[in-house]
């Protein structure tokens, strides 16, 4: 894989799994789903009316 090949790249990524897994450790998965749930409402399906 080149574009591993730079210090940047590789970096970023590390940094980014790294902050990923420190997130999802400290909130665990369930509070995820809350945190989604209270920006975007779960959706409900609107009545048919004809």
């Amino acid at each position: 894989m080149s574009f591993l090949k730079t210090e940047f790249t590789r970096f970023f990524v590390l940094g980014f799994a790294g902050g990923a897994a420190l997130v999802i450790g400290v909130l665990g998965i369930d509070a995820a789903t809350e945190i989604a749930n209270g920006v975007v409402p779960p959706a409900q399906a609107a009545t048919a009316s004809h």
